[in-house]
């Protein structure tokens, strides 16, 4: 199969004729051979990679399953998901991350590479099967208990020493568990007047400074998930200064929300870690912006009807993000003129690529390469409407709201999974 996509933007703002054939690129210039797909007025990027992403199964497929999340995720121009360990049972040996690794080879739709536990079932005491789960068919390099924090110092150096021997990653959600009990939002002004427990903004830092010495001290790789705090900022930045080997990502949600929507008490707004205030979202879009911080992740966080529509103490954390996350950086950090599009590239591509180490993701756009792309009309609004999403579950925050950008084709490994708008080849659930 040979196809030309005629007409596109480049990110550096050249016009190209991208040639495809099979699954690879074999031209970027002026030449034109096979199907012709007009993409007069579009922008390129290589496909979207997400070291962040919740699809739930096995165990919890009410809210989402990996093939409706990869649906997700290809509406939203990734072509590479990373999902997280907390299911049911917990992603914690080989049989379980290799049952997610076929599911997304059947789904046929992204990239799906499982993240194992760090620890066995998440509880924070007995390390995993790191290495069964790295010698595994899913090749599992970047390993989490993310939901819960890897809490006990000496369990989270043991762990990032074992990892070491093969080059995987821990990636730690940063929270104290001792400081955040009970806790329901970010802790300040409005927790305050709101009388819900608040959540310190040190019971995230804290574990970063720890950990940040932890990897310095056994010579590790660390990553930090989720930041949202203007010191724990501060913290990488100082890390990177020294030559620490740690990277880390934050949200779309913590790049445009702020913690003063809790006061609709609308659940739809619970999140862990929590909306924080907007001197911390500036601190974030402004590392970002100055590569403190490496990535965009989603944290794609699905959860069924009930678990939302309820009253505030008792519903779910976690918000959708996939179908979201491209537009939401364009309008906090292009739009601003913070990044450009380069540069979303870097942090929602190339960057995720590298920390996970997927070779076929994160290409530049040359020849040779594999055709993993996402063509966006970047000078298209459009308005994010829940039920229209591809994900299984409903719970974004961006319902009724316009966002720029949107994902026109997405193309994996060659094929158009989206094409004008609409998923393309979808297989039966």
């Amino acid at each position: 199969m040979i196809y030309t996509l005629s007409n596109l933007q480049m990110s550096d703002g050249s016009q190209v004729n991208i040639v495809v054939e099979d699954s690879r690129i074999t031209s970027v210039g002026s030449h034109v051979e096979g199907d012709v797909v007009d993409c007069s007025g579009l922008l390129v990027l290589p496909g979207l990679v997400d070291l962040h992403t919740h699809l739930r199964e096995p165990g919890k497929e009410d809210s989402e399953t990996v093939l409706t999340g990869s649906r997700a995720a290809a509406k939203g121009g990734f072509t590479a998901v990373s999902a997280m360990a907390n299911t049911s049972p917990v992603a914690d040996t080989a049989g379980v991350v290799e049952q997610v690794f076929r599911l997304g080879k059947e789904a046929g739709l992204c990239e799906v590479f499982p993240i194992g536990a760090v620890t066995v079932g998440l509880a924070g005491e007995r390390i995993a099967e790191l290495g069964a789960m790295a010698d595994s068919a899913a090749h599992v390099r970047i390993f989490s208990d993310d939901g819960k924090c890897v809490s006990d110092p000496l369990v989270m150096r043991r762990a990032l020493e074992y990892v070491k021997s093969f080059g995987g990653v821990i990636a730690q959600h940063a929270q104290d568990p001792r400081l955040t009990e009970g806790a329901q939002m970010n802790e300040g002004e409005v927790s305050s007047r709101l009388g819900l427990m608040g959540w310190p903004a040190v019971a995230e830092e804290a574990i970063i400074a720890r950990d940040i010495l932890l990897a310095d001290h056994v010579k590790s790789r660390l990553h930090i998930c989720h930041l949202t705090t203007k010191g724990g900022v501060e913290l990488v930045r100082w890390a990177k200064s020294q030559g620490i080997d740690v990277t880390a990502e934050v949200t779309p949600h913590h790049l445009l929300l702020t913690d003063d929507l809790v006061e609709s008490y609308d659940p739809i707004y619970k999140v862990n870690p929590p909306l924080r205030t907007n001197a911390d979202v500036e601190a974030l879009r402004a590392g970002l912006a100055d590569g403190t911080i490496d990535i965009v992740a989603t944290d794609h966080a699905p959860h069924p009807t009930e678990d939302k529509e309820c009253e505030w103490s008792a519903a779910a954390f976690g918000m959708l993000g996939l179908e979201t996350a491209l537009g939401i950086v364009v309008k906090t950090m292009v739009h601003s003129g913070l990044l450009n599009w380069g540069r979303v590239a870097e942090v929602m591509s190339i960057n995720p690529a590298k920390i996970g180490g997927y070779s076929r993701q994160g290409q530049p756009i040359t020849p040779g390469s594999t055709a993993n792309l996402v063509i966006v009309n970047p000078a298209e609004e459009w308005i994010v409407d829940r039920d229209q999403l591809a994900s299984k579950s409903r719970n974004t925050p961006f319902h009724g709201i316009s966002l720029p950008a949107r994902v026109v084709h997405t193309i994996f490994e060659g094929v158009f999974v989206v094409k004008d708008y609409a998923l393309t080849g979808m297989k039966h659930e």
